[in-house]
């Protein structure tokens, strides 16, 4: 049986600003399981970025806990990959130097984190571009380096917060289906925030739909379908409904 790998805890936030408190997470309690590609979905502006910033250590808890691997989350740890949806890229350097970057600053000897880098440059496809920087790549390429980064440094757990939403319609879904034969081949907990239900379909082992801010979780949903899935399957089609009919309206 896979062990849980996150747990939260009665994971609550409340940001203090100029108008007084405000409440972002109410009180979530998730187990997230090893390997496990886990999506949380939900409207605009509800408070899932927060949850995955307060797994990942990017944002302190307030109320409650976040536990990986068995570790209370403090801060940011090498243990925990992110991809961003804005591009976080280094401009000044290639796709090669920005692949290298983790093993290059932990101390790994060249050859070997040359190797590794050059393993996953060529998982996203982009082998040929190493020597490319950042500002001769398009949207997607930059997007599939910095999954290629994320992916470098090993962490046992990828964080993904809308790594897709900048993209034009099929250059995400090209994205989708690459980022799952790499997720068949080199398998990692992956905990992924969409505001796009048929792309929670799409990737999800399981679907967590949280409510409207403070955020909730509304109901979870186990997809047990075969990959790869069709977005115009029966089965697809009267999932995407079902989740649809409950979410709550963007405020």
């Amino acid at each position: 049986m896979k062990q849980d790998i996150i747990i939260c805890d009665g994971l609550g936030k409340t940001f203090n600003t100029a108008r007084g408190p405000a409440p972002v997470i109410d009180s979530i309690t998730l187990h997230v399981k090893e390997n496990e590609f886990l999506v949380v979905f939900g409207p605009g502006q509800c408070g899932k970025s927060t949850v995955l910033n307060c797994m990942a250590g990017l944002e302190t808890a307030t109320r409650g806990s976040v536990t990986v691997n068995g570790e209370k989350v403090a801060k940011p740890g090498p243990d925990r990959g992110f991809v961003y949806q804005r591009i976080t890229l280094f401009p000044w350097l290639t796709v090669m130097g920005n692949v290298e970057f983790g093993p290059r600053a932990r101390g790994v000897p060249k050859k070997e984190r040359r190797e590794k880098a050059q393993y996953y440059i060529n998982l996203v496809g982009l082998e040929g571009f190493e020597g490319a920087y950042p500002s001769q790549l398009s949207g997607g390429m930059q997007q599939r380096v910095g999954i290629a980064r994320a992916y470098c440094n090993e962490p046992s757990v990828l964080f993904m917060d809308e790594p897709f939403g900048h993209l034009d319609a099929q250059t995400r879904y090209l994205m989708q289906e690459d980022l799952m034969k790499m997720w068949e081949k080199e398998k990692r907990t992956v905990v992924f925030v969409t505001n796009n239900i048929e792309e929670a379909i799409f990737l999800a082992d399981r679907i967590v739909v949280i409510t409207n801010c403070p955020a909730n979780i509304k109901k979870e949903y186990e997809i047990d379908f075969p990959r790869p899935r069709n977005y115009v399957a029966r089965e697809f089609l009267e999932l995407r409904h079902e989740i649809s009919s409950i979410v709550d309206k963007t405020l």
